[in-house]
């Protein structure tokens, strides 16, 4: 747990968190916004929190754990935020809210748990961002550092939110998962190795534009280091970099000497060096590969021995609900790849396995361009079967490609059985948020997991 030392005095001073007077308003109480209320009151900070919804996630511990922090939920009221003298705001909540746009005006400063972490972090930071990938990415270097024996610590948008890493054991180095939403708040962040996977339509319902979009992603290069970037991107490749802050590249193409990429089916370093064959990933897919090789770009930068690279690469056996083997029944793949949640995403899969493809999306489009998906669709999608929402604008998007609509993802299920063939992948790639229908992500994944399970029971 985090506690009370040196490193954490002088940064929160950096923010002026430790002078006389100070109130801080953390906007939500999700699991990040719990984090931040930990820290600041073991830190002998005085804090308040304000949530929107009746009954917020977390409203039972801070009442239990932080009888002392005034809780404030149902709505924003203006009396709330004119308190204090510093906002935090949690992912999940838009800056755009009305209350904090004034209180921005009036010189208060706004900004996120990662500019807490950020200025009392005592280690290497490695941070990751991009539309689809993070997470494995993360994760799997994460797996490099344990490989090698480091004290890691990996978190931020997966799992452990940044401010429950710190202990008053000092690390070795720690890797965070960022979100636009998170870049978008911070300035106080300079990673020593950070990478951008790849920029694809999302989160339009937050965002005004994509050069919005890209302009929040764009943020995890402040400071100097090494950014690993996706050279087979249009938009990671418009990116500008301070002149701190140097480059490698990977791809799915022979790389230059110095860069990562793939050769004869291998993977390879910046030194044109074999790491390992293709064939001996566990995960699958193209996008896979990539992040493969974005995860060893960073270890390099970080020296985590080669060795412990090679071991991590082909033992990791992927993230639940990406691109996740669920069961092989009659001849026929089943993939549960819920946490695609955009088009990019549902993209990175469809292209990455093998076709042809029973495809079963929709959902919570939120606001996306599934227009991206059309061609692809087309080569390598037999049959479309669609569920949620926003089905029918994905449908539209999709042309002429066979279609079903159904209304539960059991029903979807049964319809694949039906209709595939052996040699066949059916494939749960939503290409949409999942909050119309299901808790999270999660669940729709698990949802689907249990009813291929009980085809064949």
């Amino acid at each position: 747990m985090p506690t009370d030392n040196h490193n954490n005095r002088d940064g929160l001073a950096r923010l002026g968190l430790d002078q006389h007077g100070a109130r801080v308003l953390v906007v939500g109480l999700g699991v990040t916004g719990l984090s931040v209320v930990r820290f600041l009151q073991q830190n002998d900070i005085e804090v308040a929190v304000v949530d929107s919804r009746d009954n917020p996630p977390n409203l039972k511990e801070i009442e239990e754990s932080f009888s002392d922090v005034a809780v404030f939920i149902g709505g924003f009221e203006a009396k709330e935020f004119e308190a204090a003298t510093h906002i935090i705001v949690s992912p999940g909540v838009s800056l755009d809210q009305e209350n904090i746009q004034l209180a921005a005006e009036r010189g208060i400063p706004v900004f996120g748990d990662i500019d807490i972490f950020a200025v009392c972090v005592d280690a290497p930071i490695a941070a990751i961002t991009g539309s689809n990938g993070k997470s494995t990415v993360t994760t799997l270097l994460g797996e490099m550092a344990s490989k090698a024996e480091w004290d890691v610590r990996v978190g931020g948008n997966l799992g452990t939110p940044a401010l429950d890493l710190l202990s008053d054991k000092q690390a070795d180095v720690y890797v965070l998962e960022l979100s636009s939403f998170q870049l978008e708040r911070t300035s106080q962040l300079k990673a020593d190795v950070v990478a951008l996977l790849n920029i694809s339509d999302d989160h339009m319902d937050r965002y005004q534009s994509m050069s919005d979009y890209c302009a929040a992603k764009e943020r995890i290069f402040y400071g100097e280091g090494l950014a690993v970037l996706n050279r087979q991107d249009a938009a990671v490749q418009m990116m500008v970099l301070p002149p701190e802050r140097k480059a490698v590249s990977f791809g799915l193409d022979d790389p230059q000497l110095g860069d990562y990429g793939v050769n004869g089916g291998a993977l390879i370093s910046k030194n044109g060096d074999v790491v390992l064959n293709v064939s001996e990933l566990k995960i699958k897919g193209s996008h896979n590969i990539q992040n493969a090789l974005t995860a060893m770009a960073m270890a390099d930068a970080l020296n985590i021995p080669k060795q412990a690279q090679k071991t991590a690469l082909k033992t990791f056996s992927g993230l639940a609900h990406r691109t996740q083997w669920v069961a092989d029944i009659e001849g026929v793949t089943w993939i549960n790849d819920s946490k695609a949640t955009n088009p990019g995403a549902c993209l990175a899969a469809l292209e990455g396995l093998d076709a042809p493809i029973v495809l079963i999306a929709g959902g919570d489009g939120k606001g996306a361009d599934f227009s991206v998906l059309a061609s692809t669709i087309k080569k390598n999608v037999s049959l479309l079967i669609l569920i949620g929402r926003d089905a029918k604008i994905l449908q539209a998007a999709a042309e002429a490609t066979p279609y079903e609509m159904v209304s539960s993802i059991e029903e979807a299920v049964s319809l694949a059985a039906k209709r595939s063939n052996a040699g066949d992948t059916v494939l749960l790639s939503p290409a949409c948020a999942s909050l119309d229908q299901f808790a999270n992500y999660q669940e729709r994944g698990n949802r689907f997991i249990a009813a291929v399970e009980a085809l064949t029971s």
